[in-house]
């Protein structure tokens, strides 16, 4: 088809305009990518706190730590603890899987605590696999089994390596250590009903345990390489409402732990201390102790407790 010379000076002016309108649809999308990018603001990715490490007692649990009032709970794959404010061990549950459940479970994570009652995440979970994984509750004075829930399977996540409260949101989160660390799974408080997972950017590896702390998750990373001499992580998380993916940012490095071995939960206690509980002594193969390092005839388990500035 020809055009006239008039004709194409009125296409080339409406195609003009057209570019112009486009630009500026682009320009304000732009504009809102910009404003959600988290390198723009380099405040998001720094740590929110500066921590000094205070003191260290050793535990009798390998996978968690949680606090609530004078009171410190810490699991090991199959026990429950508690210690009072003196850290003097004051009850104990060897047996947390004898009753109440309908599927079998024979591993614990990193636990939380809210008001008065433990949670966990259990799993039957064998040389780096897991099924069976549920939420689980336990009085915490008694340390007995008073509930569970079960897990959405849909959720693509395999495995359970720690869980935490957040009860300003009325949720609970799950992470897990395996390659589904890069989500965490959110659940309702009060039902246990499925709420969705988070994608999280740039994902940490090897994720042990979860904590929530003024708005933010916080979880800890067996990252580094324990032959090498190489320090285990805390990274922080803030879940904006209604999101499905977050920012991760790199907020400790524990090179100050007795001996680089494992990191396993975290917890933050009502004075606002951090609590991180560390491994030493065990070669670690799958996610299980297999032999020890030189010099070590045990595994010990320290919790190291930091003041936040």
């Amino acid at each position: 088809m020809v055009y006239g010379y008039a004709a194409r000076r009125i296409l080339l002016f409406a195609f003009a305009c057209a570019l112009v309108g486009c630009a500026g649809t682009v320009g304000e999308q732009s504009a809102k990518r910009v404003l959600s990018r988290p390198e723009d603001d380099p405040q998001a990715l720094l740590p929110a706190n500066s921590y000094v490490l205070e003191d260290v007692f050793e535990v009798d649990g390998r996978q968690g730590v949680a606090a609530e009032g004078n009171l410190v709970w810490v699991s090991g794959s199959t026990t429950l603890s508690c210690y009072d404010g003196d850290w003097n061990l004051i009850a104990t549950n060897d047996s947390p899987f004898d009753a109440g459940y309908d599927l079998e479970v024979n591993h614990i994570g990193d636990i939380d605590v809210w008001q008065g009652e433990v949670y966990a995440g259990v799993e039957k979970f064998l040389d780096g696999e897991a099924k069976n994984i549920q939420i689980a509750v336990y009085d915490g004075k008694t340390l007995k089994l008073k509930r569970t829930f079960g897990f959405e399977p849909k959720s693509g996540q395999d495995e359970c390596s720690g869980i935490c409260v957040d009860a300003q949101t009325g949720s609970v989160w799950m992470c897990s250590w395996t390659s589904t660390g890069r989500y965490l799974y959110r659940y309702d408080l009060k039902s246990g009903a499925y709420l969705g997972r988070v994608q999280l950017h740039a994902s940490p590896q090897w994720i042990q345990g979860v904590a929530c702390h003024e708005g933010s998750l916080y979880v800890t990373a067996d990252d580094g390489d324990a032959d090498l001499d190489e320090p285990d992580h805390v990274y922080r998380i803030t879940v904006p409402e209604g999101a499905t993916h977050a920012t991760v940012a790199l907020e400790r490095t524990l090179d100050d732990v007795t001996l680089q071995g494992e990191v396993e939960g975290l917890t933050f206690a009502d004075d606002g201390h951090m609590m991180v509980l560390y491994n030493r002594g065990a070669r670690i193969v799958a996610g299980m102790p297999t032999g020890f390092y030189d010099g070590y005839d045990h595994e010990i388990h320290e919790v190291f407790v930091y003041g936040v500035e």
